[in-house]
């Protein structure tokens, strides 16, 4: 089994790193000018995976920052991760090509499941299913919208296609820190028997170990944002912290 991994999070709008709250493109604080050097010091700090999303593309439909992007990918050691946009093919190939490790394909899965059993065919662990849930039920078009989807309804159907990976956000959390959902991860990982990372609303370095402690249900590890940006969770210590654990 693969250790816990913590995953730091870098959200890319207008060219910069920001933190939005509950996905509200209208409550955006501004962190840094430079996606790249926050990359470059979460490495520095430990971290061995980066999580980028493309809020511009989660909004336009389509990646819009590859540049930074790929400036990312090849700017750091450890691999990354990136979300945002992705409904074709062709992108999820290009975004690959630039040296992105992992594609998270979300508001798709819903929408068009022709296209995610098509890149899960193609890919295979190169992509990770970002389910965004809303009491339950799985939300799209950056939490515009929620569907009549289950999350675990999902999860099961997808994994069945070859999903080897799931991100799992409960919205109600995200950015709120308020502690994630550790109940809705561990189910969601239990009933699709593959591998969940928790987002959102991990808040200090407890939460990180309570997630650790279902690491063998399939919880592999935790994406952490605005924690680390406020120094309520400092990402060396967390990452020794884990490790001790075990």
């Amino acid at each position: 089994m693969s250790p816990f991994i913590i995953y730091p999070a870098i959200d890319i709008r207008d060219g910069k790193c920001v933190r939005l709250v509950q996905g509200d493109y209208n409550q955006e604080t501004v962190y840094n000018d430079s996606p790249l050097k926050v990359a470059k010091a979460w490495e520095e700090q430990g971290g061995t995976y980066i999580h980028l999303v493309d809020l511009d593309g989660a909004k336009a439909g389509h990646p819009v920052n590859d540049a930074i992007i790929a400036a990312i990918a090849k700017g750091v050691n450890v691999p990354v991760q990136v979300g945002g946009g992705l409904r074709k093919l062709d992108d999820v190939t290009r975004l690959l090509a630039l040296g992105v490790s992992r594609v998270i394909i979300g508001t798709a899965a819903i929408e068009d499941r022709p296209f995610t059993e098509a890149v899960l065919g193609t890919y295979g662990d190169k992509v990770a299913i970002g389910i965004d849930a809303r009491n339950g039920y799985v939300a799209t078009r950056g939490w515009l919208d929620t569907s009549e989807v289950k999350a675990e309804e999902l999860a099961k159907e997808l994994a069945s296609k070859g999903a080897e990976t799931f991100i799992f956000t409960d919205i109600s959390r995200d950015g709120m820190m308020q502690g994630p959902n550790v109940e809705a991860i561990r189910s969601l990982a239990v009933s699709s028997g593959r591998t969940v990372i928790a987002s959102g609303g991990v808040t200090v370095l407890d939460d990180l170990l309570s997630l650790n402690t279902y690491h063998h249900e399939g919880i592999g590890g935790a994406i952490v944002g605005k924690a680390l940006y406020t120094g309520n969770i400092d990402l060396e210590e967390a990452v020794a912290a884990i490790r001790r654990q075990g």
